[in-house]
């Protein structure tokens, strides 16, 4: 080896300076990232088809229904892989997508990252619909990627000055309720991710003068101070989830409601058109009145409003849910001879329908009005129906206990009591946990409804107004002072966050930035909880410019703030900062995720822009038309795959390209060369459905368990400074310790294990969560699922004894959405190909339904089909299968009764009415069914004499033929899922076999026929040349005839002219010549006659 030359020193130091200088530059360029990561922003607005590039402001969410817009535009796109004898039709709005940067110019911030390759993706969540008898449960979304489009506004560049990003705006049947989540594709500057709420407003039309108005009554336009100044916050109720429209009332002395369909992101106050008919009586009397709107609760499709002891409602006009007569042409006053003081809201629906409580008083004091909305349509139950119905769960102490320094005090009736009285308010439950609450002055709560906790930390000098649940573990309560208050479920510890010293702090800091979200004089109105979140809506006064906005209440920091009250110390005589982390553990990180889809049930496509032949890769109105186009047409195949009859490709973007992949290099060559038609190309592989999505270091939104079903996952974490303890058997312990409480421990079941890492200062916990298939019973696709959470806790030993942190997760056991029963005609057309050594299809072939002969053995074989993870297999468990309706043709198909399903399907049948039969003796346990399964699927087709396909009339020459209505379903038979899978189907037979009688006559009819035929042609064998005769005879005698009275007539002819010409002219001798000849003239006819013998 050679000995280094200064050279290589020399670039061996300045390698070493520049990995110092990047050492040094790497916490300013990390901190520098982190800056415009928080600093930039996503904004999104709506704009209709026909205002594309015009620099305006968001449209309202109006139309709901697709438009007949780009049909032109795809008849222009000859030679592309799409089939223009279908529909496309598009959406009325747009996504227009730009962002910002704090201090910087929108419009240059969004030209140079179009330059540097910036392109927003979008992903559009559809909210699944309340009433799921009407529509298909499913948890679907699509992603997009945003389309460059120039702005139409006059500019003076030749490329570009102003742009922005299009997406179409999807709509779906069942769902008025959207998510947009917008996201970097990773390239241009980093913007972090950002949730939207475009839903749909029911409540809004086209007025005559083409602006929108509102249906429930007048915009304000001018909202004054006096509406929020000096006036106490109130709750907001809806149906959590399912709300499009959000309404907000407690505005003094006016009948007006805030109103928003985009999480008071935007918002309008609206004066409403109502009667306000104030009426007291003897048994509802009114100490005054007023026309505030004191309760509002908004669900899917209905506003509830009451407003001194009166309530009305209003349905809103939503085309993709339900007819539109349902809709309501003005306000609708209900339950007018009762006295109402309160309306309370449901914030779940249940069986497919929306709920609100509405509390009496007067004559039906202790009663309530139990309000259900199915498809818009109200109506209220008076409940309890009778005494017997009642039971009491729990009764309220007289006074509130005595905790003694406790945190929290466990009800036992033995405890003792302070002086104070309690008075209960309200109560509040959360369905996923099972925890009550019972507030007033006080705060109790219980997981079982029977045995309760007292919370010492709620001061009894305070009193709770309203508590707002995130149904994710957090709980936020407000008291009559205006005081916030936050509790952890699951703990025993609550923390008041307003007026607070870490709220203090907090808004120090965001003055210091200057932000618009604060002010010295503020006035809260309302707290709600979005996507797990606390928001704050206040009302900011600063001088003529007061304003109404939506902020974040940052909770995390809040509490970080509170616990740092002590940041300083004194050592030898001097103060100094110290700054002590509570954390126990440095790092905490989730690991051993499975792929979500599975749990979570999302469905998920993948829809990407047309390419468009142009330099600058900006997009014309007609690239945005085609991509609307191939949007709705992809979201319209997802929505017709859901037949019974399983395609060959387990997809449903198959049946839209299978006819066209063999073609897809001459579409490329065409693109390549710039020849493509319309200027757009269409690639295939941009319209697909996506399988495979990778979890992100997190527990999954919501998780669905089948019977048995278990979810796996792993915690890790490092832990800070020396952590471990010897334990028993000399074995190491950790001081961190994870935990994991159940709602429903008799129906779930947690397992953890722990793997200690000493030389890692870590600890690794594998815990799984699992079904006890004990809790449900059979259902439908995403029906009637029983809810419950799961709850990991972390709790340390280190210093003081404590919970640092709970993740909840919402769990739903049943038969989870996307799972189905299909027909795998595919395989049964093989197998019966096998079994019967020959198959013979229908005379009219239909590619969707073939046929299937009578007289051959019927194999049916089903398929499980999970639409969400691509999955497809043969379903091998037990089912019943029965014909519950039919007819000889499609049109004259007609479902049967129950007693005739018995009597077509039962072996039990003595009526003689049976349709089939089956070789297997298995059936059900009354012996009304027989029960099939994989191995036993052999059908013998019977149609007895009773029978509705029994002694069908042929149509014509063709074999009598007939369509089954086929039920399939495993209720009852088949214990491995929770899942009822039913089917039903169309099955095509034909060859029928005719009854003995008609057969018999018909024989008889066909021999009569035919033997007469054969004496018919006999007879005309012996009878012909007597017949030939007759008719020659015939025509001689008819041309005699005609022949005699030629004759005759020329004879008088001749005679008179000869008289006359021998009077005129001739004499005697030439008459007699005459007459000679018309004489020879005759005996030439005489003797011409035929002779016969």
């Amino acid at each position: 080896m050679s000995p280094a030359s200064p050279v290589w020193l020399r670039v061996r130091v300045l390698r070493v300076l520049w990995a110092l200088l990047a050492v040094l530059l790497g916490p300013w360029r990390l901190w520098a990232v982190i800056y415009d990561f928080h600093e930039c922003t996503w904004h999104v607005v709506l704009n209709k088809f026909q205002r594309v590039g015009e620099n305006l402001e968001s449209d309202q969410f109006v139309h709901q229904e697709p438009v007949d817009t780009v049909r032109g535009v795809f008849n222009m796109l000859v030679d592309s892989p799409i089939d223009r004898r279908e529909r496309y039709l598009g959406f009325p709005y747009y996504l227009k997508i730009n962002y910002s940067c704090h201090g910087q110019h929108s419009e240059d911030l969004v030209r140079s990252g179009h330059l540097t390759g910036l392109k927003p993706l979008v992903l559009v969540t559809f909210q699944a619909p309340v009433n799921f008898y009407r529509w298909k449960i499913e948890q679907l979304q699509i992603q997009m990627e945003a389309a460059p489009f120039r702005s139409k506004e006059p500019c003076m560049a030749t490329e570009v000055c102003v742009m922005s990003w299009y997406t179409p705006m999807p709509i779906k049947n069942g769902s008025v309720v959207m998510r947009v989540d917008v996201s970097s594709n990773g390239l241009g500057p980093i913007i972090p991710s950002k949730r939207f709420h475009v839903n749909i407003n029911g409540f809004l039309k086209m007025g005559a003068d083409n602006r929108i108005q509102f249906t429930v009554g007048d915009e304000l336009f001018d909202i004054k101070p006096r509406y929020f100044v000096n006036v106490s916050s109130r709750p907001l109720w809806y149906n959590v989830d399912q709300s499009p429209v959000l309404i907000l009332g407690g505005i003094p002395n006016e009948k007006a409601l805030l109103m928003t369909s985009t999480n008071f992101r935007e918002f309008s106050l609206v004066e409403l058109s109502i009667d306000s008919c104030w009426v007291g009586s003897f048994y509802c009397p009114q100490a005054d009145f007023s026309a505030t709107i004191y309760d509002a609760i908004s669900t899917e499709s209905t506003l509830f409003i009451r407003q001194n002891q009166l309530i009305y409602y209003y349905t809103g006009t939503y085309a993709t849910l339900y007819d539109s007569s349902h809709s309501s042409g003005k306000w609708v006053r209900v339950l007018a001879s009762e006295c109402i003081k309160k309306l309370c809201p449901v914030y779940f629906s249940s069986n497919g329908s929306d709920h609100v409580i509405a509390l009496t008083t007067g004559k039906h004091e202790g009663y309530l009005h139990f309000g259900t909305i199915t498809d818009g349509l109200v109506s209220f139950e008076l409940l309890p129906r009778n005494q017997t119905e009642m039971t009491i769960l729990y009764t309220v102490p007289l006074f509130i206990p005595d905790a003694r320094g406790l945190e929290f005090l466990m009800i036992l009736g033995t405890e003792s009591y302070t002086n104070t009285p309690m008075i209960p308010k309200g109560l509040s439950f959360n369905l996923y946990n099972n925890l009550l609450f019972i507030w007033g002055n006080f705060l109790l709560q219980s997981y079982n409804a029977e045995n309760f906790i007292y919370l010492a930390d709620f001061p009894k000098e305070s009193s709770i107004k309203y508590m707002v649940n995130s149904f994710r573990g957090d709980v936020a309560i407000v008291t009559e002072t205006e005081e916030i208050w936050y509790l952890l479920e699951g703990t025993y510890h609550l923390y008041r966050i307003f007026p607070s010293h870490g709220w203090d702090i907090h808004v120090s800091l965001q003055v210091m930035k200057q932000s618009s979200l604060y002010a010295s004089k503020e006035t809260m109105v309302t707290l709600f909880y979005e996507e797990n979140k606390l928001y704050q809506l206040v009302y900011l006064t600063h001088g003529k410019q007061d304003q109404l906005v939506k902020r974040l209440v940052p909770m995390e920091k809040l509490l970080m703030y509170e616990q740092h009250k002590q940041i300083h110390t004194v050592r030898d005589g001097h103060r100094t900062l110290s700054f002590s982390n509570l954390c126990p553990f440095e790092v905490m990180r989730l690991g051993n995720l499975p792929n979500p889809q599975a749990y979570t049930r999302q469905e998920r496509y993948l829809a990407r822009p047309p390419m468009v032949l142009n330099p600058s890769g900006f997009h014309s109105e007609n690239s945005l038309a085609v991509y609307q186009g191939l949007v709705y047409y992809l979201l319209r195949l997802h929505s017709k795959y859901h037949k019974p009859y399983a395609d060959p490709v387990h997809d449903p973007t198959w049946r839209w390209w299978k006819n066209k992949k063999q073609d897809e290099d001459y579409y490329f060559y065409l693109a390549s060369n710039w020849l493509s038609a319309g200027g757009v190309h269409i690639d295939m592989g941009s319209y697909e459905k996506i399988y495979d999505l990778k979890s992100h270091f997190g527990l999954p939104e919501r998780i669905f368990l089948d019977k048995g079903g278990e979810y796996h996952f792993s915690i890790f974490l490092t832990t800070r400074g020396y952590s471990f303890e010897m334990g028993s058997a000399f074995k190491v312990q950790s001081k961190v310790s994870v935990g994991v409480v159940l709602a429903d421990p008799s129906c779930t079941e947690s397992l953890i294990k722990q793997k200690v890492l000493v030389k890692r200062n870590s600890v690794l916990f594998l815990i799984t969560l699992r079904d006890k298939s004990l809790c449900y019973d059979q259902g439908i696709s995403g029906h009637h699922l029983m809810k419950t959470s799961m709850m990991v806790k972390v709790r340390s030993k280190i210093g003081r004894e404590r919970e640092d942190g709970n993740l909840m997760v919402p769990v739903f056991i049943g038969c989870p959405p996307g799972k189905r029963l299909a027909f795998d005609i595919t395989y049964t057309l093989k197998y019966m190909r096998q079994q019967n050594k020959h198959y013979f299809d229908c005379m009219r072939v239909d590619p969707e339904m073939p046929c299937f002969l009578y007289r051959d053995m019927f194999y049916p074989f089903f398929l499980i089909q999970d639409l969400v993870t691509g999955d497809s297999g043969s379903f091998k468990g037990s089912y019943v299968l029965k014909v519950v309706g039919g007819g000889p043709s499609l049109d004259s198909i007609v479902d049967y009764n129950e007693e005739e399903i018995y009597r077509y399907n039962s072996p039990l049948d003595k009526t003689g009415s049976r349709i089939w039969t089956t070789k297997t003796s298995e059936t059900t346990h009354d012996m009304a069914f027989y029960i099939m399964s994989y191995k036993r699927s052999g059908i013998e087709w019977l149609c007895l004499e009773n029978s509705p396909c029994y002694d069908m009339t042929p149509q014509g020459i063709i074999a009598p033929e007939f369509f089954f209505k086929v039920l399939v379903s495993n209720r009852g038979v088949d214990n491995s899922t929770y899942c009822n899978y039913q089917l039903i189907f169309l099955l095509h037979i034909h060859g029928l076999p005719l009854s003995a009688k008609r057969a018999l006559f018909i024989v008889i009819v066909s021999a009569s026929v035919l033997v007469g035929m054969v004496i018919l042609y006999i007879l005309f064998c012996l009878l012909w040349p007597y017949a030939v005769n007759a008719c020659n005879h015939l025509r001689w005698r008819i041309n005699n005839i005609i022949a005699s009275e030629s004759y005759y007539t020329y004879a008088t002819s001749s005679r008179a002219f000869s008289i006359s010409s021998q009077s005129s002219f001739g004499s005697k001798t030439e008459r007699v010549r005459g007459r000679e000849l018309v004489e020879q003239s005759e005996q030439k006819c005489l003797s011409s006659k035929p002779e016969y013998t």
